[in-house]
C-alpha cells in the first residue's frame, strides 16, 4: 500500500523520505541490474576537482548529464555510471601554496616535492563527501563507491596507452599555437584558468587627441593603459565603418565613428 500524500506535504521532508528510499532500496544499483544482458552504454562522468566546493552552476551541469544516462536506461540500455576526481591542475597546486605559504617552485623545491604533491593529494580530497552530498541532493546517480581518480597510476597508465593509440594512428602533429603564460607558475594557462583571473573593477581610463597628418583634424583614442602611448606609431581605422568629421564644443575638429556620435557628443 502507498502511504497517503498529506496536502500539507512539506517538499523539503518528501525530497529526504525520497532520497532515503533510493539509498535504503538500492534503486541506482538496481536500475543497472534490471538491464542485465542489454546492450551496454556507458557514462563516464567528466569529473569535478573536489577542492573546491559545488555552487548553482554545477546544478545545472550535474541536471543535463544525468539526463542522457536516464534517457538510454528508458530506451533498453545497461547504463554503468562511473563517477570520477579531477585531482591534477593549476587550482590544486596553487590552492596548497596558499595553505603552506609558499610562493614560486624555488619555494616548493624547499619545501620538497614529494611532500608538496602530498599535501595536494590530501588537498583534492577536501570538500569530497560535500560533492557526494550535493550530487545526492540534485538526484545525479553515479558509482560514487568505485570512482576514476586521474592520479592512480591505473588511469596515467590509460592515458598514456591512449597517447601511444594516437600515436600508432599517425593523427599526431607539430604545430605553434600561441597560449596565455604564466611566468610565475612557469606554465601555460588554459582558458578557465584565464578567466578566473578576470572581474569587473572601476578604473581611470584616458581619451587622447591624434593629429591627423596634414591636416587640423584629430581622432579620438580611449586607453586604460596610458603608459603604451609614447610607443604607438599609428592608428587604424575600419574601412567599412562610415566616420564623420565634426567640430566639437572644445573648439577642436573630429573624426568620429558615426555610431559613437550620440555616446562621445551627446545626442
Amino acid at each position: 500500500m502507498y502511504e497517503k500524500v498529506s496536502t500539507g506535504l512539506n517538499f523539503v521532508d518528501r525530497e529526504k523520505e525520497v532520497r532515503k528510499f533510493w539509498k535504503d532500496h538500492d534503486i541506482f544499483q538496481k536500475s543497472i541490474e534490471l538491464r542485465e544482458g542489454c546492450p551496454t552504454y556507458m557514462f563516464y562522468d567528466g569529473p569535478p576537482t573536489a577542492n573546491g566546493k559545488p555552487h548553482i552552476g554545477h546544478v545545472l551541469t550535474r541536471v543535463i548529464k544525468d539526463m542522457i544516462p536516464r534517457y538510454r536506461t528508458m530506451k533498453g540500455y545497461r547504463v554503468p555510471r562511473k563517477a570520477g576526481w579531477d585531482t591534477h591542475g593549476l587550482p590544486v597546486e596553487l590552492e596548497v601554496e596558499k595553505l603552506l605559504g609558499l610562493d614560486g617552485k624555488e619555494q616548493i623545491e624547499e619545501y620538497g616535492i614529494e611532500p608538496f604533491i602530498k599535501k595536494c593529494k590530501e588537498s583534492v580530497w577536501k570538500y569530497k563527501g560535500m560533492w557526494e552530498d550535493f550530487s545526492d541532493t540534485v538526484g545525479f546517480w553515479a558509482d560514487m563507491e568505485h570512482p576514476y581518480v586521474t592520479y592512480d597510476d591505473d588511469f596515467i597508465e590509460s592515458e598514456w596507452w591512449a597517447l601511444k593509440e594516437i600515436w600508432n594512428k599517425d593523427l599526431l602533429y607539430k604545430g605553434f599555437k600561441i597560449v596565455p603564460y604564466c611566468p610565475r607558475c612557469g606554465t601555460p594557462l588554459s582558458a578557465q584558468e584565464v578567466a578566473q583571473g578576470y572581474k569587473t573593477v572601476k578604473e581611470h581610463s584616458a581619451i587622447v587627441r591624434f593629429k591627423v597628418t596634414g591636416e587640423d583634424a584629430y581622432f579620438l583614442a580611449w586607453t586604460t593603459t596610458p603608459w603604451t602611448l609614447p610607443s604607438n606609431v599609428a592608428l587604424c581605422v575600419n574601412p567599412n565603418d562610415t566616420y564623420c568629421k565634426v567640430k566639437a564644443a572644445d573648439g577642436y575638429v573630429y573624426y568620429m565613428a558615426e555610431d559613437l556620435l550620440d555616446s562621445v557628443l551627446g545626442s
